[in-house]
């Protein structure tokens, strides 16, 4: 049973080393990425249905009990985000050979997709925070293959970016990694959280904890962390730009999560109310930078901002209803971005620019991607009965409840303004008299993957009464860390 925690890792990174071998053989390869990636599906939601009805799955490698040996664990938070990982992962396996050019899946497009979902699936599994590190570097190779693919000049210009970016928060990552093996003599997280409530040195506990969140803050995107993420997630294919947007910064967000409702829970007081105002400014940059252009792609690479922001605000929150908005939202985010980066590349392709001011009337060309790209306006920015409200309902609750009444002022007014925001898509560039010079472009095998997401985005909300009892078990096994240190340790 222990064994079924690995195989959300070993099957993407054993389907990833095969693909490698018929680079070439084009039909081959889609054929096999599509069965492989939904074999990764159906086996993460067997352990997802395992976990929530047996318990945690703890599989420690080698027969080496925890802390010394390397530990996998696939609780009710981490196997959740694997499943809805896979989920974003299948509709970009079936969206990739109607996007990408011959020339880009020939160089290895399949392989590192799939050793992008081994890195942020290992992410979530790992109950060990070297092994943290060492698998943000795995999702971070794969990444600097993908937005390099097919050698753009603009894509290399901007991945000098973001690889020095994602360099620099490495190394700091690594350093923050040894001064706390160095303070309480073990990398495993239970032991950790243990230990730090034992050891004398509160200051220096102090300061790798802000360390360890300057990292996962610049991965995840936070202000004032934000400045190097728009253009990288928009300049490559727009299945590329899918799985950055939804999957990339919501790995620092779950490591926010994780390592500040686990270890570092001894000042909470200070912690979390920094992470608060984080959040709101977050919220308001995040918003301006979308209302500030008029390219379709940076405005849903700029949205990714604000949904940060909320997430965050629920752990600064920290009470069992705010942490259950995070939760709800984190997953309702992965899901309705990957749609959005989707529709927006699909919008872009078949208007030829992703310029808001040179297009306009798609509406009687493609009914269905404009109804699609509505919809999701709506879910996004959280309108009744959609998932986003679900997620911010229990958000702006919790925060209410923490009498924090200027940061729900400003999560409602910045929740207009994201409507506001995607909704100019849809008035720009769908609505408006037909232009009959237009000759539409085909969109056969576009349409499929972006309406399975939205559909599921959309059952988040209407089926809110049946998801919302696991996530609040969640939000419960969070405030309470006593049972992650007892299933790992087993005390």
């Amino acid at each position: 049973m222990s064994n079924l925690a690995v195989l959300p890792i070993i099957i993407p990174l054993l389907s990833g080393i095969i693909l490698a071998f018929f680079p070439k053989k084009l039909t081959l390869v889609r054929s096999l990425a599509k069965v492989f990636i939904t074999i990764n599906l159906l086996v993460s939601g067997y352990v997802l249905f395992t976990v929530y009805t047996t318990g945690s799955i703890i599989l420690e490698t080698g027969a080496w009990p925890a802390p010394y040996g390397i530990i996998l664990v696939a609780d009710s938070l981490s196997i959740l985000l694997v499943f809805t990982t896979n989920i974003i992962a299948a509709a970009c396996a079936f969206f990739a050979p109607h996007s990408l050019s011959d020339r880009k899946e020939q160089y290895y497009f399949y392989s590192f997709f799939f050793f992008l979902i081994t890195g942020v699936s290992g992410a979530f599994l790992t109950g060990d925070i070297f092994n943290l590190f060492v698998f943000f570097e795995v999702l971070l190779m794969a990444s600097y293959a993908l937005i390099v693919l097919g050698g753009d000049k603009v894509q290399l210009r901007e991945s000098i970016k973001y690889v020095l970016i994602n360099l620099f928060s490495s190394i700091l990552f690594v350093t923050a990694v040894a001064f706390l093996y160095a303070t309480v003599g073990t990398v495993n997280m239970a032991q950790i959280a243990l230990r730090v409530q034992e050891v004398d040195q509160q200051g220096i506990l102090t300061t790798i904890g802000i360390l360890l969140f300057f990292v996962f803050a610049t991965k995840a995107a936070l202000f004032p962390l934000y400045y190097w993420m728009p253009s990288p997630y928009v300049k490559p294919n727009p299945v590329i730009s899918a799985l950055f947007g939804a999957l990339l910064t919501k790995v620092g967000i779950y490591s926010i999560i994780r390592v500040f409702s686990l270890i570092f829970v001894y000042k909470i007081e200070l912690t979390h109310e920094v992470f608060i105002w984080i959040a709101g400014l977050s919220m308001i940059f995040g918003v301006i930078g979308a209302l500030s252009t008029n390219n379709i792609k940076l405005i849903i690479a700029y949205n990714i901002i604000p949904a940060i922001g909320f997430i965050i605000l629920g752990i600064g929150v920290f009470n069992e209803t705010s942490v259950s908005g995070s939760i709800y939202y984190l997953v309702h985010d992965m899901i309705i971005k990957a749609a959005l980066f989707l529709i927006a590349g699909t919008v872009a392709y078949v208007a030829g620019t992703s310029d808001l001011r040179k297009f306009s009337g798609l509406i009687h060309y493609y009914p269905v991607l404009g109804w699609l790209l509505f919809i999701s306006a709506f879910v996004l920015a959280g309108i009744p009965p959609f998932s986003g409200f679900i997620g911010k309902l229990l958000l702006l609750t919790g925060a209410l409840s923490g009498d924090e009444i200027a940061i729900v002022i400003i999560a409602l007014i910045s929740s207009l303004l994201i409507l506001y925001s995607i909704m100019k898509i849809f008035i720009k560039g769908f609505w408006g008299v037909k232009d009959e010079s237009f000759k539409p472009k085909p969109t056969k095998g576009l349409i499929g993957p972006i309406a399975f997401l939205v559909a599921i985005s959309v059952f988040l909300g209407v089926g809110a009464e049946f998801i919302y009892p696991s996530i609040e078990n969640i939000s419960a096994y969070l405030l309470d860390p006593e049972i992650y240190i007892d299933s790992v340790l087993k005390e």
